[in-house]
């Protein structure tokens, strides 16, 4: 069997603290003979002395697109940089390009001229369909988190990593803050299980929310609770849960509105009302004036808890990548890229098959 050599390259985005694989796993991982190179960055949460520390190789930020032989299988989150125009290597990451998001037939053109292949993160699944690794739990728990804060006017920008027991001092409620309703969508997976956490250190008693109550979507209910926060990731046409005629309601009660999922620019975009993310430096923009509705939609919402959502993640990832080959979860995931180049035109001969 050929030696599997891993490089965990450098995040590219300056708000990403976060990494698949920390120094722990890495250790588990060279003992089992695998090659791990890990490229130096100066914003991830784990320092590169500790990966050296377990045998690591180390390589400069941005390293993998010069220096990377062909085989190696380059691991990150989010997205790349935009080039190199060709991409050689299998890369694992989220891609975020197969429900026709923006950009997504440009990144795996680059894959097609290079002959490599995206095994998107997104899609690493077990035989049942259900994720492998994920970060929606930390990601439905900053979702209502920041909802909160905001609601209790206490949301400060620009936004900074920090960790859990900071977090949750700020969050717990005090003296003088009002009561209010918050619902959670998707409430039974997850994003929503951290959401309601979340939700329950804030002191709110949240509405759950799942398929059996989103089947036949009462609106005016949903419209009635101050914070909503949407932890459904659509992976077929439904009926958006909030549309941009509900925004101008004057029954509304709605005020704050924390999209976890961030499917903009998706058809299956359950919450089109909105056409952009926010950003750490501006987490919040408000869609309409009177009545206020404040939107929270920042897509790396686990960066914000770097160290508890990559140990967490990195657990999850690690028993695959012990595991890596060509068929299983893996091939899964191959099979699904082959699928997404085909239903763009793209040549089967265009890139590799292995």
């Amino acid at each position: 069997m050929t030696e599997l050599h891993l490089w965990l390259r450098h995040e590219d985005r300056s708000t990403e603290r976060r990494t698949p694989i920390v120094p722990l796993d890495a250790r588990r991982l060279v003992e089992s003979g695998v090659r791990l190179t890990v490229e130096d960055s100066p914003q991830r949460i784990f320092p590169i002395e500790e990966y050296e520390a377990v045998g690591c190789g180390v390589e400069p930020a941005g390293s993998w697109m010069s220096r990377a032989p062909r085989d190696a299988v380059v691991v990150g989150l989010k997205e790349l940089p935009d080039r190199p125009a060709s991409l050689t290597h299998r890369h694992i990451f989220f891609g975020h390009a197969y429900k026709e998001q923006p950009g997504a037939v440009d990144l795996l053109r680059r894959f097609a001229a290079g002959g490599g292949a995206l095994l998107d993160l997104e899609y690493l699944v077990d035989d049942q369909g259900r994720r492998l690794a994920a970060f929606g739990y930390w990601a439905g728990y900053l979702g209502a988190a920041l909802a909160v804060l905001q609601h209790r006017g206490r949301l400060a920008a620009p936004l900074t990593p920090t960790s859990k027991e900071e977090l949750d001092e700020i969050l717990r409620p005090a003296a003088g803050d009002e009561e209010f309703t918050a619902l959670v969508i998707g409430a039974l997976g997850r994003s929503g299980r951290g959401a309601r956490v979340a939700l329950d250190t804030a002191g709110i008693g949240a509405t759950a929310w799942d398929l059996a109550e989103t089947r036949a979507l009462d609106r005016p209910a949903l419209l009635a609770h101050d914070v909503l926060v949407n932890c459904v990731l659509a992976t077929s046409p439904i009926p958006p849960f909030v549309r941009e005629e509900d925004l101008d309601d004057p029954d509304r009660r709605l005020r704050t509105l924390s999209d976890v999922t961030c499917d903009v620019g998706s058809p299956l975009n359950v919450l089109p009302v909105y056409d952009r993310t926010t950003e750490w430096t501006d987490p919040v923009r408000r869609l309409r004036k009177e009545p206020p509705l404040d939107l929270i939609a920042i897509d790396n919402l686990p960066s914000l808890l770097p160290r508890e959502s990559s140990t967490d993640f990195s657990a999850s990832l690690l028993p695959q990548l012990l595991d890596f080959e060509t068929g299983g979860p893996w091939g899964r995931c191959l099979d699904r890229f082959h699928q997404a180049c085909r239903e763009l035109g793209i040549e089967e001969g265009e890139f590799r098959r292995d």
